[in-house]
């Protein structure tokens, strides 16, 4: 299933890799931090690497490794303007909660235990 990737986030995606000057997708990943659990990071692709799974939609990459892909199956990848702040915004079927800052979440039980198991 992997992920989908709305227009606006690809749009975004483009504009900042032709703003870098280079870079071939998104990369997005999931780390462990904040009160809840777990947050997303976004850096820049400059390769595919070996474990890479890569994702296209409206002519923009997205790139994630395989643990990664435990957390975010079945997301939608999407840019807003949520009053002063633009960002990338998952909306992720495998979270359970939030944190009340918006910075981290938990996993719902089923997800959480996919992780355990092919961990």
């Amino acid at each position: 299933m992997a992920i989908t990737l709305t227009e606006n986030a690809a749009k975004q995606i483009q504009k900042q890799l032709a703003k870098r000057g280079k870079g071939l997708a998104l990369r997005v990943g999931v780390k462990k931090v904040g009160c809840s659990g777990y947050a997303y990071t976004y850096d820049y692709a400059d390769e595919v690497l070996a474990g890479d799974h890569m994702f296209e939609a409206h002519s923009a990459k997205v790139v994630f490794n395989d643990s990664t892909l435990s957390y975010i199956n079945g997301s939608r990848l999407d840019f807003v303007t949520e009053g002063l702040k633009q960002m990338f915004k998952f909306d992720n079927p495998n979270v359970g909660s939030m944190c009340g800052c918006g910075e981290s979440f938990n996993l719902t039980g089923e997800a959480a235990k996919s992780i355990v198991q092919n961990s």
